[in-house]
């Protein structure tokens, strides 16, 4: 697979990067094990994971395979902190204890002395932003993760940080800007992706294929064995059930039989090559449906196809 440049670093990625939210979870270890392998075999080393993800059960599995399935020196392992479910309602807590915290404990349920890549993983505005970013240094200097980067944050939240991150006054360089991304939701294009430009800051993208509605299955209803049918995630996925995207979902699976491609290749190659993106993190429940997922890899888009979904998918 193809490895990229992660921002202003030296670190190199896989264009794909494999995404572990529902391990743990919805996704058993057995079925774990068989994505992580054929995600290594097919050449990917970035692998995302969150503190949040099951209550810390998706990085309890990674661990679990680092140093079996996994070399430690071949992996790039991406997780983020920040964010919690107490007592079953979100909270967000950037505060420096909170956040050095669940690095701790990162380390422990992933059994590793150092993250490669350390984000934050959302914007926290009841908490002084020096105060957060004042954790990333710490983090980096006492060599518990490798590089810094964000999640989900705006426009000038990203350039705020990125500025007072200036590798000049000794400060960590925040790589990466971590973003949901789709022919369904491009709202990134006005804000943050002009500041990652500017600053050299790369793009994780997250949900690239518009949480799963650009694969087609949702055009005649929810499968039952769909996230959309889920209790965890049907309403994560149904904002993008809507006549605006099945418009678009429309457009892609017309150019996917026009190319002779599935319409996840053409979904997920117009975001892997988009210009700014370093990587696109993928999911799948199962290591069949990953293997489909990582056929993109020998597609590229041709120009005039690239051009039509830009259009039809367009902000208005």
């Amino acid at each position: 697979m193809e490895k990229r440049t992660l921002g202003n670093s030296g670190l190199r990625v896989s264009r794909l990067a494999l995404g572990t939210m529902t391990w743990g979870r919805d996704t058993d270890e057995h079925e774990a094990a068989d994505q992580l392998k054929t995600f290594l075999e097919s050449g990917g080393n970035l692998i995302d994971t969150a503190a949040v993800y099951g209550d810390g059960d998706a990085e309890r599995v990674l661990g679990g395979f680092i140093g079996t399935l996994a070399n430690r020196d071949e992996i790039i392992l991406a997780t983020k902190a920040g964010i919690s479910f107490a007592n079953g309602e979100r909270s967000v807590n950037n505060s420096r204890g909170n956040l050095l915290n669940d690095l701790d404990k990162s380390l422990a349920r992933l059994g590793v002395d150092h993250i490669d890549l350390w984000q934050i993983h959302t914007w926290d505005p009841l908490v002084p932003l020096e105060e957060t970013l004042s954790a990333i240094d710490q983090a980096v200097s006492s060599g518990r993760t490798r590089y810094v980067g964000v999640s989900n944050f705006s426009g000038w939240q990203l350039a705020r940080s990125a500025t007072l991150q200036n590798p000049f006054f000794g400060k960590a360089p925040i790589i990466s800007q971590q973003s949901e991304y789709s022919l369904l939701n491009r709202e990134i294009e006005s804000e943050v992706m002009p500041a990652a430009l500017e600053m050299n800051i790369g793009i994780l993208a997250w949900s690239p294929l518009g949480r799963g509605v650009l694969t087609g299955k949702y055009r005649n209803g929810s499968p039952s064995d769909s996230r959309g049918a889920s209790p965890h995630f049907s309403g994560f996925v149904s904002p993008y059930l809507g006549e605006n995207s099945r418009r678009i979902v429309d457009a892609v699976c017309v150019a996917s039989e026009g190319l002779g491609y599935s319409p996840i290749e053409v979904a997920l190659s117009w975001v892997r090559d988009g210009f700014g993106v370093t990587s696109a993190i993928v999911g799948a429940r199962t290591a069949a449906q990953l293997r489909g997922i990582l056929t993109v890899e020998e597609i590229v888009l041709p120009d005039q196809v690239r051009i039509a979904l830009d259009e039809v998918s367009a902000i208005n």
